[in-house]
């Protein structure tokens, strides 16, 4: 998997990504305990709040950056973005009041909802090989996991140190260092994109994609099963820990650590698994354990402060990382499986803002569940909602997923360039290619008929 490094821009892409995520692995520590300072039990409440506020972020202003991509260099775009989430994470150290926290939230989740779809739409053209491109959605997965592991682990060296106000300036030298890297780095242009309208239009069409591709409506129902345990890890983990088992504010660094330790072994393990499997045979079982373990940890809070054992804690941490990997680390290549190449920033960008409204649902639920009626039925909801997202996705993906379609264009006239090696039949044109909704192609062919 390694071997993927050797390309020269993916590897300092890769390295500014890693470091950038141990920063926001910091200031994730620091943002708990400052909300635990500053409302003590009700710290999942305002957590929740503060996520919700990211989420909308993400969902807003994600599909607009996406719909401008190809009309603002990458380099620019990415490299201006990480400075201005260096700069707001300066400004967390002196937060004193719980709408300060949220307002900030807000502008540096905003830089990164233009950040990251355009980050992740450069990755294909960098490493334009399946293989490469599998390799390396497992290599970024593995630096999710990685700051899952080793942030928690750094910032609890810090914490008997210094105060997790300092965190915040890890943050701040991550981005920056993010934004130095991506500005030496040459990226190859994009496929150019048809001029199909506006910066609307274009956003528009991200979503339209989705809505009219199977998988990709299979993707987005995996992404709430996904949401749903997760809300229950980042928004929860700090009152599980400091009130649940009264453990010290070091404790919530080694729970988050057990989430990315079980999704860091689901990494290193995919390629070899998506060698010999198909993505829908490894992501489907994956989400269904999801409502298996949120089960198991609503019956292990349901005694009361203090019930269940540390170590069960942490292995149902660590099953969610892992099962919540299985479904996220392929969504990449079906993603790039479904979309043409000149509209992956539109793709990435879509998924970004729609997968993010799941978490838009999910944050809020954890943290005002969990405030009012505790964590064992907060675990219990969201696992329901698991569940039924899971089972949406197996209905919504055919288990017969071709990328090569037969299909008829009745409304190109004869000798179109589409055309070529396309057969004169009844209705139109007779040809089969691999199949994308892009300007030609409007809806996905139904079982058993062929209009495109």
């Amino acid at each position: 998997m390694l071997s993927v490094l050797s390309n020269r821009t993916y590897r300092r892409l890769f390295t500014a990504q890693v470091i950038a995520l141990v920063g926001t692995g910091l200031a994730t520590v620091a943002l708990s305990l400052l909300a635990y300072d500053l409302a003590g039990a009700n710290a999942s409440a305002v957590l929740g709040t503060a996520l919700a506020i990211k989420m909308t972020a993400y969902v807003a202003i994600a599909p607009l950056a996406g719909a401008v991509a190809d009309r603002i260099p990458r380099r620019t775009l990415m490299v201006a973005m990480d400075l201005t989430r260096a700069a707001v994470a300066l400004a967390l150290p002196f937060v004193t009041q719980i709408w300060q926290i949220y307002v900030l939230i807000f502008l540096l989740q905003a830089a990164s909802a233009a950040f990251t779809p355009t980050f992740q739409a450069t990755i294909p053209a960098v490493l334009p090989a399946e293989r490469d491109y599998t390799q390396a959605l497992s290599m970024s997965r593995l630096a999710y996991d990685l700051e899952s592991l080793f942030s928690p682990a750094l910032a609890a060296a810090l914490l008997a140190l210094v105060s997790y106000g300092r965190l915040f300036i890890g943050t701040t030298v991550g981005f920056a260092a993010s934004a130095v890297l991506v500005a030496a780095t040459a990226l190859p242009k994009p496929a150019p994109a048809p001029r199909t309208g506006g910066a609307y239009a274009k956003a528009a069409f991200g979503t339209r994609l989705f809505r009219a591709t199977p998988r990709l409506r299979a993707l987005l129902a995996l992404d709430l099963a996904v949401a749903a345990a997760g809300a229950v890890v980042f928004v929860n983990t700090v009152v599980l820990v400091r009130e649940h088992f009264g453990r010290p504010a070091a404790a919530v660094s080694l729970a988050l650590g057990a989430y990315g330790a079980g999704s860091m072994l689901t990494a290193l393990l995919l390629p070899r698994l998506l060698g010999r499997f198909t993505d829908r045979a490894v992501m489907l079982p994956a989400a269904f354990c999801l409502p298996v373990v949120l089960a198991g940890v609503a019956a292990l809070t349901a005694a009361g402060p203090g019930a269940g054992t540390w170590c069960a804690a942490l292995a149902a941490w660590a099953a969610i990382g892992a099962a919540c990997s299985g479904v996220m680390t392929p969504g990449g290549r079906v993603i790039r499986r479904s979309t043409a190449d000149a509209d992956l920033p539109a793709a990435f960008a879509a998924q970004f803002s729609l997968s993010h409204g799941c978490w838009l649902l999910t944050y809020p639920l954890a943290g005002w569940l969990a405030a009012a009626a505790g964590l064992p039925a907060t675990a219990a909801v969201l696992g329901v909602i698991a569940l039924a997202a899971a089972v949406a996705a197996k209905a919504l993906w055919p288990a017969r997923d071709p990328s090569q379609i037969e299909h008829v264009h009745p409304e190109l006239p004869p000798g179109h360039p589409h055309l070529a090696g396309a057969r004169p039949v009844r209705g139109g044109w007779l040809h089969d290619h691999h199949y994308v909704i892009d300007r030609y192609h409007h809806h996905w062919p139904r079982p058993g008929r062929v209009r495109a």
